[in-house]
């Protein structure tokens, strides 16, 4: 393990590694649920998608780890999901086979573009403030990802508020707050482990409350696939909706997964001399492989969860983590009733606080020049107030470039960030 995935030149060891791939699967635990349970709604089978959701994370994520060779998890993404059941089969009211095709085919359109350095050279080309404000800008939504799951923020139907206080004093909300406290007194005395042991004593505190459910048996065979795999809808694929579709997916999942990569490797401090990410085409491929064999199992696009930060915040630096958080989803195959029990409440701690650990790069942020600034300001408050990774980007690229122009200083611009910026423009008007 030292010689291939080089722990002591990533200042890690074995221990560290598997600890932070325990808490990567914890913290993304959640997909193993909520994604059969969003999928179903279009008529696909809720064992059967549970079982991809689970193979295809272990397929995705091992790639990573043993390719890439670094630390970050994959699994069907949300908002990809949701796009998949309720654009696609919903309201654009095709089949959820017609949607798996179009997943299917972005899979093999990603693995070509990555193969031609195209995806490489996107990343590459966001400049250097921006790729340390994805980080803090990610921060932000994560936490607010932990606070929402856990109804600490609601959203107002009556419309007086964007946003509001939940209720704290019972229920989730107090579950959670008291999951922070303890986190975070454990993060104080840096005691190891520290969110894993968090969500761990979390979800017992949540026993006596009542939020946590004891599962009836602990083991359980995984069901069968047959209904949803290889379930393609040929006749479709050249068809105006089927681009429609497609291209969106390329474009969520383009810029989720690049955003991803950008944050967390810059909290980590991963990247390059030249500011780049480390292997980046290797883990743009496997995010390719991952969502082309993902489409044939029978789930929707397989990206890099943003909830790798969290193993990353453990300690977490090459691959081995990757590989850890793996096993962990083949082992839920059989252990589906352990993990299914963990409540929102007991994992959200862990996000809010890894929301802490991703902002620290906003301190080398250049907050003086302000054709540095602004575009890094809208990039990090974009991204939780539009619910999306990769709209922050598209703030953040459109205005770098407009506001390098007007002032002057368009030698600053390369010409691929130009080519991205009006990509970004046109998905607008698409």
């Amino acid at each position: 393990m030292e010689h291939f995935f080089k722990l002591k030149e990533n200042n890690t060891n074995v221990k560290t590694e598997i600890l932070a791939g325990i808490t990567t699967f914890m913290t993304m635990a959640y997909i193993l649920v909520v994604n059969p349970s969003i999928l179903s709604q279009t008529g696909m089978n809720f064992g059967a998608v549970f079982t991809a959701t689970a193979l295809s994370a272990v397929i995705a994520t091992l790639l990573m780890g043993l390719y890439a060779k670094l630390p970050f998890a994959q699994a069907p993404g949300m908002g990809l999901n949701a796009f998949f059941a309720f654009t696609i089969v919903k309201q654009m009211g095709y089949s959820w086979q017609f949607a798996l095709t179009a997943v299917f085919l972005e899979g093999i359109i990603f693995i070509l573009l990555t193969i031609f350095n195209v995806r490489e050279a996107i990343v590459n080309s966001i400049p250097n403030n921006i790729k340390k404000s994805i980080s803090v800008g990610i921060g932000l939504l994560i936490a607010f990802i932990g606070l929402d799951n856990a109804h600490i923020v609601l959203h107002p139907k009556d419309g007086g508020t964007i946003l509001a206080l939940g209720n704290v004093t019972s229920g989730d909300g107090l579950l959670a707050i008291i999951g922070i406290l303890i986190t975070g007194i454990l993060l104080a005395k840096n005691v190891r482990g520290s969110l894993l042991i968090g969500i761990v004593v979390t979800t017992l505190i949540g026993i006596p409350m009542g939020i946590t459910k004891m599962p009836s048996s602990l083991f359980s065979m995984p069901p069968s696939i047959s209904p949803i795999f290889l379930k393609f809808e040929w006749k479709s694929i050249f068809t105006p909706n089927m681009a429609i579709a497609l291209f969106t997916l390329l474009f969520m999942d383009m810029f989720d997964t690049v955003g991803t990569l950008v944050g967390v490797a810059t909290k980590a401090n991963m990247l390059d001399e030249k500011g780049n990410v480390p292997r980046a085409k290797q883990a743009l491929f496997s995010d390719s492989i991952g969502t082309t064999i993902g489409a044939c199992l029978g789930t929707s696009t397989v990206s890099t969860f943003v909830e790798s930060a969290s193993g990353v915040a453990e300690g977490g630096r090459t691959g081995l983590t990757a590989v850890s958080t793996a096993m962990m989803f083949f082992i839920a195959l059989f252990l589906s009733p352990l993990f299914i029990m963990i409540p929102s409440p007991a994992t959200a701690p862990s996000l809010v606080l890894v929301g802490l650990f991703m902002i620290s790069p906003i301190k080398d942020i250049e907050l003086e020049n302000f054709t540095e600034a602004i575009p890094a300001f809208l990039t990090i408050i974009m991204m939780p107030l539009s619910y999306s990774i990769s709209d922050g980007i598209v703030f953040g690229i459109v205005s770098y470039i407009v506001i390098k122009v007007v002032s002057g200083k368009g030698k600053d611009v390369s010409l691929t960030t130009f080519i991205v910026g009006i990509l970004f423009v046109l998905k607008f008007f698409i």
